[in-house]
């Protein structure tokens, strides 16, 4: 209530990016207020759930419902965020040297359409200074995901470098890793998911992994892919023949998308990738189509328009094993965290089902 009747309405009247960078200073001094994380903790985190507690890839999650890449992309204020029941959370995308990201205006909000349009250009403060919010952390509640990209200058025929080197510098800070090829805002990223391109960067990223963890004698950190909602079915089942013939531990469905059906706000023709409720149907097939090609064997996080518990348990039931939300939480604030968990619960139990992993792709044939 609080944030929808006084906070929401104040950073509505701001500039965008201007709300969000005031979001993250708020958070980021939250967490340097004693005994504020704990007051966050008893506004906003629900009991622990078995019922959707799960282990994939090694990690394991207390609920499925994790916060996207973009949100908090340099690692200011992750235990604030780590504070308000989210099952996981990504940080990034990072790319190896820090970058500035493209022109301003580069952020529109559509509320009538519950959606967002963004071109930041992978905007970081690069992975060392990422390392360094990383590492004085005194602990973590969650696991945390480090969305890798490539710098805007660093050429595709190149790109396996930056992605490298981005692991090699996080790698003892990431409990797992997405390697983010499908940005729409950084030119020819997207290229990257098809081919010999695919196949080199897969190669060369895994191949580091291992090495990195032989050297650190840790557990071996599982990498996900994260790909775009725009690509058709023969380049669905291009991407997924190429992953397979790797050691990835799964996908991340989807990015935001440069189609604008369904919406109706006059900033719909700003360039850029749209997320929020009009890519929900969008991500849920291509949840399913992912499902169904690899026959369920690679764990999927589903991304794109969740707003309700309905929502991401049809996203569950297209095959995600975890769910992420962005958009949502800028519309409808840390309240939904709890609620989509709740609402889960609740729809589980409705459909006679004792565990999340019963649920997972009933609805594919």
């Amino acid at each position: 209530m609080t944030y929808t009747k006084i906070v929401k309405p104040i950073l509505f009247k701001m500039d965008p990016e201007k709300a969000h960078h005031l979001t993250i200073k708020g958070m980021k001094v939250a967490h340097q207020v004693p005994g504020m994380l704990s007051i966050l903790r008893a506004l906003y985190r629900t009991a622990p759930n078995l019922s959707l507690q799960q282990n994939i890839a090694g990690v394991t999650f207390d609920n499925p419902i994790g916060l996207a890449a973009g949100l908090d992309k340099n690692a200011e204020a992750v235990p604030s965020f780590s504070s308000l029941g989210f099952g996981f959370m990504e940080v990034g995308t990072v790319t190896p040297k820090a970058q500035p990201g493209n022109e301003k205006p580069r952020m529109f909000r559509l509320p009538d359409d519950k959606a967002l349009i963004n071109r930041m250009g992978f905007n970081n403060v690069g992975a060392e200074a990422l390392r360094q919010n990383l590492s004085v952390m005194k602990q973590r509640n969650i696991p945390i995901a480090i969305n890798l990209g490539k710098n805007k200058n660093t050429a595709n025929e190149h790109a396996e470098e930056d992605y490298v080197q981005g692991l090699r510098i996080l790698y003892t800070y990431g409990d797992f890793f997405v390697i983010n090829i499908s940005s729409p805002n950084t030119p020819d990223l997207r290229h990257l998911q098809f081919g010999e391109a695919l196949h080199k960067l897969l190669d060369a990223v895994t191949k580091e992994r291992d090495k990195l963890q032989a050297e650190s004698k840790d557990h071996k950190k599982p990498i996900f892919v994260k790909i775009a909602p725009d690509v058709n079915a023969s380049e669905l089942k291009e991407i997924l023949q190429v992953i397979c013939l790797y050691d990835i531990a799964g996908m991340v469905v989807s990015n935001t998308t440069i189609a604008r059906n369904n919406v109706t706000h006059s900033h719909a023709s700003e360039t850029g990738g749209l997320s929020g409720y009009p890519l929900k149907n969008t991500s849920t097939t291509l949840i399913r189509d992912v499902y169904k090609i690899t026959e369920g064997k690679l764990p999927i996080i589903g991304s794109g328009g969740i707003f309700t518990g309905e929502d991401a348990y049809e996203k569950i039931r297209a095959g995600a094993s975890l769910v992420e939300i962005y958009t949502a939480l800028i519309y409808e604030g840390p309240k939904l965290i709890s609620k989509l968990n709740k609402q889960l619960s609740s729809l589980l139990e409705r459909d006679g089902f004792h565990h999340i992993s019963e649920a997972i792709g009933v609805d594919v044939e």
